[in-house]
């Protein structure tokens, strides 16, 4: 749907004291730059438990507009090489394509790093987001340089998908073939005649082993053979050949195909999921691991999952210690129920807010055994048979001997289990208000929609702003970070040298807390470390 206002004006009204959120409890409005990067660190442009998918749009347009091209530019990257966003990278991008041409071409190729980017970024602009449904002679030229300038593989992995498809946007750019094989091969995704010697060896090999006059499976992407007649074998090579995301995503449709079945097979797969390097270039969401290890099916041989938890400790390697007293609240409330990245017919994640939530703390709580948890909704609530949690959290025998491992699923499993009710962030601090307790941080896993608290409206602040002054007279030094799940422009504490606020669910997370923990991070913050960013050292950012 087009903005038809987004260019009309770049006047910033001047936010009010207290405002409401999307729940209509009192919040702080976030100034721009911080707004901006809350909704592109975790806007997913589907909708939310309280937002839909055009209200996020409108607000991340309007907003980039109200700050520099630099910074939107510099968010961008940010959005895409550290908080690993798809879309929100790629709707800055597409704006940038108006508001400045050389910051454009220059934060293309770290925002454009794949295939499904590149039809995403044609997608987005000829859908009339940015007010225009053409892509303009700059973006068009882009585009073909990166599609002359792909690998082999990369071009096979672009001609997977629809809305656009690769054929699509080969008829919409026109690029000039550099080689006899580009030739060929734009032929042959155009439904052109072309020569099965001339195309890429991969391409090659796919099509003679679609006619059957070749028995090796191809090394190719897995949906270019799924629609094809595939014993257990095949299935197992295609096992082999696969990626690391490709085989998380992909166990439960192995183990229907019986690839477990083959000698070997259990130890190949499970040896590929710990592979360390594997997991660092995946860049693996935390919750992404929780969600294939929730989905197993009952008879997945044991390897596995215990290759999965090895796995999620090495996605969490960037848990910091955290010293002195720590507390982390955990919200537990209905609206964290909402899918992490969005509601989308038909693509839905199972993965919630709460889970997220849950799964951060508990990595935290496996690092650093002695911070204490608070689940919270309306009340702070008690976890059922902790004593049993506690339990695990003893052994640290991780990587050694894989039956006394610290559970962090199985943990994060018993707090998502209390997801329900009202809305109170409050509640933990005035806990801890009231038991005089000594606090060096703490740390809010939230949506930070809350409505329920029962401080007087006459006092002109949110609830936790209200505790959070109390239990500073009693903890001067100490310090709050509020980690926002989800893409809204609201938070329940202003940013102040002691108050940061932070959005997304990747492992970034972890780095941001520990930075802000020992004051190694400018009075801004978040804001600050997307300002750092020097757009012209393109390989310290690329992938």
């Amino acid at each position: 749907m087009a903005n038809k206002t987004i260019f009309a004006s770049k006047q910033q009204a001047k936010p009010k004291t207290i405002e409401y959120n999307e729940a209509g409890g009192r919040a702080y409005k976030l100034k721009s730059r911080a707004a901006l990067a809350q909704l592109a660190a975790t806007g997913t442009l589907n909708q939310t438990f309280y937002q839909n998918a055009q209200v996020q749009l409108d607000n991340i347009l309007n907003l980039a507009l109200e700050v520099e091209p630099e910074f939107v530019a510099k968010t961008a990257i940010y959005a895409r090489q550290k908080a690993h966003m798809k879309d929100t990278p790629v709707v800055l991008l597409a704006l940038l394509s108006e508001l400045d041409a050389e910051l454009f071409k220059q934060v293309f190729p770290l925002i454009i790093d794949n295939g499904k980017q590149l039809r995403n970024f044609v997608q987005i602009m000829r859908s009339g987001m940015i007010g225009r449904k053409s892509l303009g002679s700059l973006p068009k030229r882009m585009v073909n340089e990166w599609i002359l300038s792909a690998s082999d593989q990369q071009l096979i992995a672009a001609n997977i998908g629809n809305s656009p498809s690769l054929a699509d946007v080969l008829k919409m750019t026109h690029p000039k073939p550099k080689t006899v094989q580009h030739d060929a091969f734009f032929a042959y995704v155009l439904g052109k005649e072309y020569q099965l010697v001339q195309l890429p060896t991969q391409v090659q090999a796919l099509e003679e082993f679609r006619l059957g006059t070749a028995t090796q499976v191809p090394k190719v992407p897995m949906q270019l053979l799924t629609n094809l007649n595939l014993n257990a074998k095949q299935w197992a090579e295609i096992a082999k050949n696969g990626s690391w995301q490709m085989l998380r995503m992909n166990l439960n449709t192995f183990l229907r195909h019986d690839v477990f079945k083959i000698k070997g097979m259990t130890k190949i797969i499970a040896d590929k999921l710990m592979d360390e390097q594997a997991i660092a270039k995946s860049r693996v969401f935390p919750y992404q691991l929780m969600m294939a290890w929730s989905a197993l099916a009952e008879d997945m041989p044991h390897e596995i999952a215990n290759a999965l938890k090895f796995a999620m400790q090495r996605a969490i390697a960037n848990v910091p210690k955290l010293e002195g007293n720590v507390v982390i609240a955990i919200d537990v409330s209905g609206s964290m129920s909402s899918s992490v990245t969005g509601y989308r017919q038909g693509a839905t994640s199972q993965l919630r807010c709460v889970d997220a939530a849950a799964l951060f703390a508990s990595a935290f709580k496996y690092v650093n055994p002695n911070i204490r948890l608070m689940p919270f909704d309306t009340e702070v609530r008690q976890l059922s048979n902790f004593s049993k949690v506690q339990e695990y959290l003893k052994r640290k025998n991780f990587g050694k001997q894989q039956n006394s491992e610290i559970d962090i699923f199985a943990l994060a499993k018993k707090f998502a289990s209390m997801c329900g009710g009202g809305t109170d962030c409050s509640k933990p601090l005035e806990l801890l208000v009231k038991e005089n307790a000594k606090v060096d941080m703490v740390i809010y896993f939230s949506d930070n929609e809350s409505w329920a608290d029962q401080v007087p409206r006459s006092h002109r602040k949110t609830g936790m702003m209200h505790y959070w002054k109390q239990l500073k007279q009693h903890n001067p030094d100490a310090k709050l970070v509020c980690v926002d799940l989800q893409p809204y422009t609201t938070t329940q504490m202003p940013e102040h040298s002691d108050v940061m606020n932070i959005g997304g669910f990747s492992d970034t997370v972890f780095q941001l807390i520990e930075s802000f923990a020992k004051n190694e991070m400018h009075a801004d913050h978040w804001v600050n470390e997307i300002e750092k960013i020097d757009i012209t050292q393109t390989q310290l950012y690329a992938s």
